[in-house]
């Protein structure tokens, strides 16, 4: 059995694509995944699968939640090893030691066009920065995410890729999670 995260975009906010996390784990269990847990309501969630691909895993997931709740919800599925690659390559070193509740993680569905990403060497957001290593954005927002002009739709627009954010709190907690024996 290999161990996964699924990270879905879009799920309970403001009052938006609701879906309780006890009843998904339920669903989810019917595709044959197992040790399912959750954290928070984000859409979150930490499994093991045999026999799939992570993008295969995307799909089955999708096509469960489309049956079920009748609406499409973007997933992007993960290895823990993505995840720590992405927490390990983080250039915003100094900023998660002055405040981690301001650094971000954005996830591509896949690596964007290289065009795209040059396009946005333009777009100036002073002081927000960012930086696009492969299929991760990194997000310093100072003012906070909630405020931040560069967040999740900026970066979908732009790059024309499906994307989800999380925290940092939330990447470290599902690198805990998945990696726990």
């Amino acid at each position: 059995m290999s161990v996964y995260i699924a990270i879905l975009r879009g799920i309970n906010v403001s009052g938006q694509k609701m879906i309780k996390m006890a009843e998904l784990r339920v669903h989810l269990a019917e595709i044959k995944l197992t040790n399912i847990q959750t954290y928070i309501q984000s859409g979150n969630i930490v499994f093991e699968s045999e026999g799939m691909s992570s993008s295969d895993l995307e799909i089955a997931i999708q096509n469960k939640i489309k049956e079920k709740y009748g609406f499409d919800v973007p997933v992007l599925v993960k290895t823990p090893d993505e995840l720590k690659d992405a927490v390990k390559r983080n250039p915003f070193i100094k900023e998660i030691e002055d405040d981690p509740k301001k650094v971000y993680i954005t996830f591509l569905a896949h690596t964007p066009e290289l065009t795209k990403v040059e396009a946005l060497k333009v777009v100036d957001y002073s002081p927000e920065k960012y930086v696009i290593v492969g299929k991760v954005v990194y997000i310093f927002p100072p003012n906070g995410y909630g405020n931040a002009k560069m967040n999740n739709n900026f970066f979908e627009k732009k790059l024309k890729v499906v994307a989800t954010t999380r925290n940092w709190k939330t990447v470290n907690v599902l690198i805990e999670m998945s990696t726990r024996p």
